[in-house]
């Protein structure tokens, strides 16, 4: 059989950012969906799709399967002016796009007001299309999403086939090409402008839309410093005393070799070995397209080798010869939860005491991170496949490359990177860049779900399948049938009150609003309790 293939990056990636991304998508999008023949994988900056059946350049853009996100903060000042600000934005950018440039994309930028000085917007069509076309499918797009997203502050809809997003806060590179000023701006918009109606923002856009994976899209950009933290000179002799010689783990590993390869991101791969004491390990091995650097690279070892955990993955070594950079970890037999959770044979080694003991590992690790440790840590990355599992099927937490310090007494911050998991990340962190530890809380309780049901929330979309995991278990909950969800695999060995006590936890921790989700201690409490409230 044949596969046919399409992949775009957004009109402002340069050359090396456009590429890094879509090596991820060719990297995910398999094992994102592996028996879908017709899949589309969205990034923030690139779209791949595949498909057996051919579609010509040019082509109709009636199938164009998009990825809808909404911004849940709503503009508080005069709203009705806001939308028609938008709406006269994304006509001025879509007529740029269609009209001025070769590769049918642009960006834009109009006043508002005094609290939210600009909004700005980007639009873009696969550029194949014919003008018209484009201008067709843009039209498609907006009169079909933007009664969902009335008036709030920022929204995106993710195509194959064409694209549009806008927000108050510069989200682009590059230069602006639409330039709408007030009084421009401030009129009113043609009739034939798309209004915007208000909707509830749902458990699936919440989740940044269940059934689509957000691979980690910065996964090889620079990691910066932590916020607040600067390794001292006794943090970096620390590391300096965990190196180990490349030679020692060539021979480790078999000089990396293919047999010893236990899994590969957009990192890096992953290695096992052994050490010449018979310790078994697992080496992570940075790409060397990575642009982090060996000081920022101790910086984070210094942060990492300060966390010491029975539910976090121990650090062994590092090496940081011949170009190559080196994290030795200990290794573990059982791999990664997604592996065997969301494996329809391997599951049933995961009865539900070992679901439990895995939810409130889990939780007493980031209760670590959190709170109890010399340093305050926001993970940002929290999935099943970051999960490990010893022999005994003890959760620890991995792959800190993403974590963030935090000082004891910050909350939140902002990023304009974000990166992470789609269905794993908070609505605050996915529209805005804000990240905390009730961002945590909100990727624990996902997975909580998810090791309850035996689904995955960021399954690929099909129009066969039923709601989204969130949606599915908040009607049941509503409807006192929670227990239906359970994991056909351990039907016969859970306990209710188990059940739904852990259930009611992960509906806790996804709530849309921050300030609503426990802290991991409350939530540590709470599963060790009789009661949830």
């Amino acid at each position: 059989q044949q596969v046919w293939a399409l992949a775009l990056c957004r009109g402002d990636a340069n050359a090396s950012y456009c590429l890094t991304c879509l090596d991820q998508a060719f990297q995910d999008l398999p094992n994102a969906c592996p028996y879908s023949r017709d899949s589309t994988i969205y990034y923030d900056s690139c779209v791949l799709h595949y498909s057996n059946i051919r579609s010509r350049p040019g082509d109709d853009t009636t199938y164009n399967p998009t990825l809808p996100l909404r911004n849940n903060v709503n503009a508080t000042a005069e709203p009705a002016r806001f939308q028609r600000v938008v709406a006269a934005l994304l006509n001025a950018t879509v007529s740029y796009a269609v009209t001025n440039s070769t590769r049918l994309y642009a960006s834009g930028q109009a006043d508002f007001d005094r609290e939210l000085p600009k909004v700005y917007a980007w639009a873009q069509c696969t550029p194949d299309l014919t003008p018209a076309r484009c201008r067709d499918c843009l039209a498609v797009n907006i009169k079909t999403w933007a009664p969902v997203f009335t008036d709030s502050i920022g929204a995106r809809i993710l195509g194959m086939r064409c694209s549009y997003r806008y927000e108050t806060t510069p989200f682009f590179d590059g230069p602006v090409m639409v330039r709408l000023a007030g009084t421009s701006a401030n009129s009113a918009a043609p009739a034939s402008a798309p209004a915007v109606v208000p909707n509830v923002l749902t458990p699936a856009a919440a989740a940044g839309e269940g059934r689509r994976r957000r691979p980690l899209a910065e996964a090889n950009q620079p990691c910066m410093p932590y916020p607040g933290y600067s390794a001292k000179a006794e943090d970096i002799e620390s590391v300096d005393s965990m190196l180990i010689d490349i030679s020692t783990l060539r021979a480790a590993t078999g000089d990396f070799a293919e047999t010893n390869k236990l899994g590969e991101g957009g990192f890096g791969a992953v290695y096992k070995g052994t050490l010449p004491d018979g310790e078994e390990i697992a080496v992570k091995r940075l790409s060397k397209s990575s642009a982090q650097g060996v000081e920022e690279l101790k910086n984070e070892l210094a942060l990492v080798a300060k966390l010491k955990h029975k539910n976090l993955v121990r650090l062994v070594g590092v090496c940081l010869e011949q170009q190559e950079r080196l994290l030795v970890y200990e290794f573990l037999p059982n791999r990664s939860l997604d592996k065997i959770l969301f494996d329809t044979e391997k599951r049933e080694q995961l009865d539900w005491g070992k679901r439990y003991k895995i939810i409130h590992g889990i939780a007493r690790g980031l209760q670590y991170l959190h709170e109890d440790s010399q340093l305050k840590v926001v993970h940002r990355d929290l999935k099943a496949s970051n999960i490990l599992l010893d022999t005994n099927m003890n959760p620890k937490i991995s792959d800190f490359g993403l974590a963030r310090l935090f000082g004891r007494d910050q909350t939140q911050a902002v990023t304009s990177r974000v990166v992470g998991t789609y269905g794993y990340m908070a609505p605050e962190y996915v529209m805005r860049g804000n990240y905390s530890v009730k961002s945590d809380a909100f990727s624990f309780g996902v997975m909580v779900l998810e090791i309850v049901t035996g689904r995955k929330n960021n399954d690929c979309y099909n129009s066969q399948q039923s709601e989204d995991l969130l949606t599915t278990i908040w009607e049941h909950w509503t409807a006192g049938t929670v227990l239906a969800t359970v994991d056909p695999s351990i039907s016969s060995s859970f306990s209710e009150s188990d059940v739904r006590r852990c259930v009611h936890v992960g509906l806790l921790c996804v709530q849309g609003n921050p300030a609503d989700r426990p802290v991991m201690s409350s939530v540590v409490m709470m599963l060790g309790g009789e009661t949830v409230s």
